[in-house]
C-alpha cells in the first residue's frame, strides 16, 4: 500500500492515514489507478483520496460495494447511497491519505465535467426542496395495507373454508401482499424512511423477515451493489444470469468462444418456464439461506423462522403439513411472476456490459427506464414505474418521484440523455424482445465467427 513514488517533486504516500495536522500528499490519477486490486483499493471524494483497502471489510455496505468504486471518483455515489454526511464522514477521516492535485480534473477519464456539476445541482435543489424528507402517514398506510391483506386472506379461508375458490382468492391476495413487502423493505433498505440508519435496518428486518422469510442484509448485500454499477458484469448480481441467460455483450462473447450450454436462440421461450415461475421459490430461498448461513447472520434467520412458524401455524388447522407446503408454494410462484416482470421490465431491455467507468448519472440513464405512470401502476410496481429517478436518489422516499421528475427531465434535455418512458405493457414485451435479440447475437456470432 502507498508504494508510489514521487511524481514531479511531490511527496510520497505514506502508509496508513495522514497525521493530524500534517500537510496532506498530492496525488494525480495516473498514480490512483495503480490502486485498484483485491487488497488494494484507494477512492476518491469530494477530490480526497481514501485508502479502503483495510476497511472495506468493514463497511455497512459491504466489501464488494465500496470495491466497486475502486480507483474512481466515487463522489456522487457517497451522497447516493448516505444520508447523514456528516456522521459518516467521521469513518472516512482515519482513511484519509491524500488530494488530488490542484491541476488534476475531478473526475478521472473522458467525463463531462459539466454534466456532473449540473446534476449535483440538480440534487442540491432536490435538497432545497425538502424531496428527501419523508411523509411517514404514506409508509404507515403502505404498512397497514399489507397487514390488512394478510389478515383478509386468513379470513378468506376461516370463514369459507380451505375449498379450490377459497383458496386461490387468498394465494392472489396474499401475493399482493407479499409483492407490496419486496416494496416496502426496499424502500426501507435505502433508509428512506426513518434518519437513523439503525431504526431503518430494524424495521427491514421486520418487513423482510417476520412479513416475507428472508435476509435484510442477503438483499442489502445484493441491492446496493445493483445500485453502484447497474447492469455492468460481475458487479451487479441482477445480471449474472449466465450460463442460463445471455444478455448484452455476454451474447457476443459466448458466441464468439462457441459456448453452447443451452439454446441461447431460444432463451426468449424457455424464460417462461425457467424465469418468472422459479425466481422467488427457488433460486431467491436457497440464495437467501447460503447468505444467512455461510455469513452467520442468525438475527436474519431468527426473522425468517418467524414467518415460516407463522405461516404454517395459521394454515396448517386447514390444509395439513402438505396442504399449507403446497399453498406457500401457489403463493411463492405467483410472487415470483410479479416480481421479475416489474423489477427487470425497467433494466434488461437497457444497456447490459462491462465496466465503463461512467459518471453516476449517466450509468444510471443509460441502464434505466420508466414506465408510464398511473395510480394503479405506480401502486403495483412500487412506484419503480420511476425507475429513473430511484437509480439517480436512491435514498429519496418514493413519493417525491414525481416531483423531482420534471427536473430530471430537463437535466436529461440539456445534456442529450435519453429519458426514456414506456407503456407498461410494451416494457413488459421488452423483456421478451431484449432475450429474442440477445438470444439472436449470439446465434450468428456461433455461426459465423
Amino acid at each position: 500500500m502507498g508504494g508510489v513514488g514521487k511524481l514531479g517533486g511531490r511527496p510520497e504516500p505514506r502508509e496508513g492515514p495522514t497525521p493530524l495536522g500534517a500537510p496532506l500528499p498530492i496525488f494525480r490519477w495516473e498514480q490512483i489507478r495503480q490502486h485498484d486490486l483485491p487488497d488494494d483499493k484507494w477512492l476518491v471524494i469530494e477530490r480526497r483520496v481514501y485508502d479502503v483497502s483495510r476497511w472495506a471489510q468493514r463497511h455497512p455496505g459491504g466489501s464488494r460495494l465500496i470495491s466497486h468504486h475502486g480507483a474512481e471518483d466515487a463522489t456522487d455515489a457517497f451522497h447516493a447511497f448516505h444520508q447523514d454526511l456528516r456522521y459518516v464522514r467521521k469513518f472516512l477521516k482515519p482513511l484519509l491519505i491524500g488530494e488530488l492535485a490542484p491541476e488534476e480534473p475531478s473526475q478521472d477519464g473522458a467525463q463531462n465535467a459539466q454534466m456532473i456539476e449540473d446534476f449535483r445541482a440538480l440534487r442540491q435543489a432536490a435538497e432545497d426542496m425538502k424531496l428527501f424528507e419523508v411523509d411517514h402517514t404514506f409508509f404507515a398506510f403502505l404498512l397497514g395495507h399489507i397487514l390488512v391483506m394478510e389478515l383478509l386472506a386468513w379470513l378468506i379461508i376461516y370463514l369459507s373454508g380451505p375449498g379450490w375458490v377459497s383458496s386461490i382468492l387468498a394465494a392472489l391476495i396474499l401475493a399482493l401482499s407479499q409483492a407490496q413487502c419486496w416494496c416496502l423493505q426496499h424502500d426501507i433498505g435505502h433508509t428512506s424512511i426513518f434518519t437513523k440508519s439503525r431504526w431503518n435496518y430494524v424495521a427491514q428486518q421486520f418487513v423482510m423477515g417476520q412479513l416475507k422469510g428472508f435476509s435484510a442484509h442477503w438483499w442489502n448485500f445484493r441491492h446496493f451493489q445493483h445500485h453502484a454499477k447497474p447492469n455492468i458484469f460481475h458487479k451487479d448480481p441482477d445480471v449474472g444470469v449466465a450460463p442460463v441467460f445471455l444478455l448484452g455483450e455476454s451474447s457476443v462473447e459466448y458466441g464468439k468462444k462457441k459456448i453452447r450450454y443451452l439454446p441461447y436462440n431460444c432463451q426468449h421461450l424457455y424464460f417462461f418456464l425457467i424465469g418468472p415461475p422459479l425466481l422467488t421459490l427457488v433460486n431467491f430461498e436457497l440464495e437467501n439461506l447460503a447468505h444467512m448461513l455461510l455469513r452467520m447472520q442468525w438475527m436474519d434467520l431468527l426473522w425468517a423462522a418467524s414467518f415460516y412458524s407463522r405461516f404454517f401455524l395459521s394454515y396448517a388447522p386447514f390444509y395439513g403439513a402438505t396442504g399449507t407446503l403446497f399453498f406457500f408454494v401457489a403463493v411463492r410462484v405467483l410472487e415470483s411472476h410479479w416480481f421479475v416482470w416489474i423489477t427487470q421490465m425497467n433494466h434488461i431491455p437497457k444497456e447490459i456490459g462491462y465496466e465503463k467507468h461512467r459518471d453516476w448519472a449517466s450509468s444510471q440513464l443509460i441502464t434505466t427506464c420508466n414506465v408510464k405512470h398511473s395510480p394503479l401502476v405506480d401502486w403495483f410496481s412500487g412506484h419503480l414505474s420511476y425507475q429513473i429517478e430511484h437509480h439517480l436518489f436512491p435514498t429519496m422516499p418514493r413519493h417525491s418521484y414525481h416531483r423531482v421528475a420534471p427536473l430530471v427531465k430537463a437535466f436529461c434535455t440539456k445534456h442529450g440523455l435519453q429519458y426514456e418512458v414506456k407503456p407498461f405493457f410494451t416494457a413488459l414485451a421488452d423483456i421478451i424482445r431484449s432475450l429474442k435479440k440477445s438470444g439472436d447475437i449470439w446465434l450468428d456470432a456461433y455461426l459465423h465467427q
